[in-house]
Formats: structure tokens, C-alpha cells, sequence
């Protein structure tokens, strides 16, 4: 018997997330088990308001969840301080930037600040940490660029780039390719898959590209009104994780030809 040597970085235990309110609490899923590992790309994929970025902003601590428990390299989100989770967990979100004035350079040097001094003074570590998420993301021509004066792929990249030099275990995206073309969509998916084996950080999305990221996930966590389950791809199309997806009548998953096929009535 072969043992399971990956390091675990996110775990899941019996999780429910959802909102409370003065008189309620809407509960959005619930009992989600799942491990994500070291160096691993992984897609959430499920329907439009399914509750994705639910679940991402619980998995982030930005809401709290309704029950059960979140562990980062094992060790409970809730015992994390502040500082000391922005030194494992960093985050992508799909606001825009609250500055469009900054530089290239200095939005992905924002990364660090977890880790300067009270006056945020770069040291040459930090320099250095900026400079190979710049290299990473192929940022080098445009570091000088303000970004009101970016594409909406070079922001991303830009932001991929922050949230690499902040140097966490695990970096959390949503919607990573909303607001980009096909070609810009399958571009930054490459790229996250890319700096997940070299980086060996794990890297989670949420994303509508469901034919990208079975290609390119290693694993994928999909979620439907009954469940949350997370599989390799080939796993999840042979368990028939995706059938609840879309109508069965448009679109069917098969494990024997490409990742899903268009059927025609």
C-alpha cells in the first residue's frame, strides 16, 4: 500500500455556509468535506448564484460559516490572528482596485505588507519576492504602467502577481476570467496551472469556463442545490458529478470523448 504523502492545505469538515440575519439563517450548502493539497489547481465550478463566492469568502474568512470547521495547513482559520493568515491565505477578489493611480510595481508590492515594518519599508528579501512574481506573470514591460492604463488581463495578471508576492500556501480567486475574452480566459487559466506546479502553492478559483477547468484543474469541487463534492475531473465525470450542471438535454458529460458534448435535438 502506497501512503499519501501530500501535504493537505485546506481542509473542510462538515462545513455549512450561508448567512445569519436578526431573525434567521439561510443556510446556502451544507456537510462539505473536501481536502485540497500542495501545488494542486482547483476550479469551483457550479451554476450561477449557487452560492461560489459564498463558500470562497467562508473558505477566506470574510464571513463566517454556520457550522463546522475550516483548517489551513492544519491548524483551525478561526485561531489564525489577522497578520498571521494574510502569511498563509491570499486573496483575488473581482472588485477593482481601490487605487488605479499605483504602478504595476507598487500594487504587486502590496503583497508584502503582511511582512515589512510599521512604515511598509521593503527590504531587499521583499524586493526580491516582488521581482519573481513580476518574472511568474511576465510583467517586466509594463512594471512603470499606472493601472487605470491596464487591460483587463493585464490587472489580472497584476493582481495574480500580488497575491504571489504576499508568498501564501494557498491562494484564493473569484471569477479570475470575468470580464476577459476567450483567448484571455484560457491565457490566465494557463497561467494559474503553470505557477501552481512551479510555485507548489494551490491555487483555488471559482469560474464559469467548466471545459477549461476540467482540462487544466487538477481537481475540482462542484457544487449543486444537493451537494458539494470534490474529485479529480475524470472522477467527477465517471460519478456523474456533472449531469445536474445544465439540462441533460443540451449537454452531456462523457468520460470517452471530450470533456462535455453539445447534443443536438
Amino acid at each position: 500500500m502506497i501512503k499519501n504523502t501530500r501535504h493537505t492545505i485546506l481542509k473542510t469538515e462538515n462545513l455549512s455556509i450561508g448567512y445569519h440575519a436578526k431573525k434567521a439563517t439561510t443556510v446556502v450548502s451544507s456537510n462539505i468535506n473536501m481536502e485540497l493539497y500542495e501545488g494542486e489547481l482547483v476550479g469551483l465550478v457550479g451554476a450561477n448564484g449557487i452560492g461560489k463566492s459564498t463558500l470562497l469568502r467562508t473558505l477566506s474568512q470574510i464571513q463566517k460559516p454556520i457550522d463546522g470547521t475550516i483548517l489551513v495547513n492544519n491548524k483551525a482559520i478561526s485561531e489564525y490572528p489577522a497578520i498571521d493568515l494574510a502569511k498563509v491565505l491570499s486573496l483575488v477578489l473581482t472588485e477593482s482596485v481601490a487605487s488605479k493611480n499605483l504602478s504595476v510595481f507598487e500594487l504587486i508590492a502590496l503583497g508584502r505588507q503582511p511582512y515589512t515594518n510599521w512604515v511598509g519599508k521593503l527590504s531587499q528579501e521583499d524586493l526580491e519576492i516582488v521581482n519573481s512574481a513580476i518574472s511568474q506573470t511576465h510583467l517586466e514591460l509594463i512594471v512603470d504602467k499606472k493601472c487605470f492604463q491596464l487591460s483587463d488581463g493585464q490587472l489580472q495578471k497584476t493582481m495574480i502577481a500580488r497575491a504571489l508576492a504576499q508568498d501564501t500556501s494557498l491562494i484564493i480567486l473569484d471569477e479570475p476570467t470575468t470580464h476577459l475574452d476567450m483567448y484571455h480566459k484560457a491565457y490566465i487559466l494557463k497561467l494559474l496551472q503553470k505557477l501552481a506546479k512551479e510555485t507548489n502553492k494551490t491555487i483555488l478559483f471559482s469560474s464559469h469556463e467548466i471545459d477549461l477547468a476540467i482540462q487544466l484543474c487538477d481537481r475540482l469541487i462542484v457544487m449543486t442545490n444537493d451537494f458539494v463534492v470534490s474529485d479529480t475531473p475524470n472522477n467527477l465525470i465517471k460519478q456523474g458529478a456533472f449531469d445536474n450542471l445544465f439540462p441533460k438535454d443540451l449537454i452531456v458529460f462523457d468520460e470517452n470523448s471530450e470533456p462535455f458534448v453539445l447534443r443536438n435535438n
